[in-house]
């Protein structure tokens, strides 16, 4: 288990967005409430909260590293990888596909000791009712706050658990071979069932004559880097940048036999450590909204920056996304090399 060294809380937590999700699963311990803050409590998910500074004995796993910094910047106790032992109450805040969530729920019962609590909380757009429903049929007794669109769920380990239903949902969380692939992927990382048809489409059209070094920015589990390395053998180098943990330890699996290849756990909004000759990007923005949208801007905005002159940027994105005027903004020459109804491949080039 790798503990990352941080100082004692000293100060009130720094100021985040509000998560409504946590907000509502704080509430459980409010002032009014319904249970006293545990001596010991392990947090799944982790997220810094201002009342979270109060508790004596607190331990926290988060997969994506923004967060993860968040939750190192507030004085917090983090670990890497999940510790051996259980606590008397564990905490969860999971993400949001059904697996992932469920086997976040195994998770949280295989780190919780006897007569211990589990709570939860999910966003009612993510189907809060019915996740509590799942959990009242593994544990028979279950209450719930509902709050900011929430709604936080906690059950009391009284002996008489499904343990064979969480044993099931542990295994959802379980490093798995893709269905009709090669491929290791995870519950809760991007496009874990099936290749991303806008990676195959830049994949499709990605030339075989790559040298030097390449960075992919929003590695997931590393469909792009593979293919990449195996069209180009004249990569010197291939840089993996990936924001979720999970992600990247099913990349290093899945490019275990590529010397070239090394793998970082990083928040690409915060710029690139080095310069490259290549870039290949198929950003976390699918939906359209204008959260996404901004945060497709600042990979571009990265990835320009970090172009070598005379390099070149492989970008797939949702056709409706305005990416080329981020081009024109960074000086970058850019064309259209391919597009079907959902996708567009963009190439653009530093002068």
């Amino acid at each position: 288990v790798t503990h990352v060294p941080v100082q004692l809380v000293t100060s009130t937590v720094q100021p985040v967005p509000m998560n409504p999700a946590l907000e509502t699963l704080m509430l459980a311990f409010s002032a009014n409430e319904r249970f006293a803050v545990p001596g010991r409590a392990l947090f799944i998910g982790a997220e810094p909260h201002p009342e979270l500074v109060k508790w004596p004995d607190l331990i926290g796993w988060q997969a994506l590293k923004p967060r993860a910094d968040e939750w190192d910047k507030n004085g917090f106790t983090r670990v890497n990888d999940l510790p051996d032992g259980r606590w008397p109450a564990v905490l969860v805040l999971p993400g949001k596909s059904r697996d992932e969530i469920l086997a976040s729920f195994g998770m949280a019962r295989g780190h919780l000791e006897a007569g211990g609590r589990l709570f939860a909380a999910i966003p009612n757009t993510t189907g809060a009712a019915r996740f509590e429903k799942e959990l009242a049929r593994a544990t028979g007794n279950i209450a719930s706050i509902q709050k900011h669109k929430c709604r936080a769920f906690y059950a009391l380990e009284d002996g008489n658990w499904d343990e064979d239903l969480f044993g099931k949902w542990r295994e959802l969380g379980n490093i798995r071979k893709m269905t009709g692939s090669e491929f290791t992927t995870q519950a809760g990382v991007f496009s874990s069932d099936h290749i991303d048809p806008g990676s195959q489409l830049l994949i499709d059209h990605l030339p075989g004559n790559l040298r030097g070094t390449v960075a992919d920015l929003g590695a997931g589990w590393g469909f792009l880097s593979v293919e990449a390395l195996r069209r180009s053998p004249r990569i010197e180098r291939i840089d993996l940048f990936e924001v979720d943990s999970r992600a990247l330890a099913c990349a290093r699996i899945n490019l275990a036999a590529d010397e070239r290849a090394r793998f970082h756990w990083y928040d690409v909004t915060t710029g690139l450590p080095g310069n490259y000759d290549t870039i290949l990007m198929n950003p976390p923005f699918h939906t359209g909204h204008a959260t996404h949208v901004d945060l497709g801007r600042v990979f571009l905005k990265t990835a320009a920056d970090s172009l070598r002159r005379g390099g070149s940027l492989f970008l797939v994105a949702n056709r409706q996304l305005p990416y080329e005027a981020v081009l024109d903004s960074t000086g970058l020459v850019w064309s259209r090399l391919a597009e079907d109804k959902t996708y567009k491949l963009l190439l653009a080039k530093k002068r």
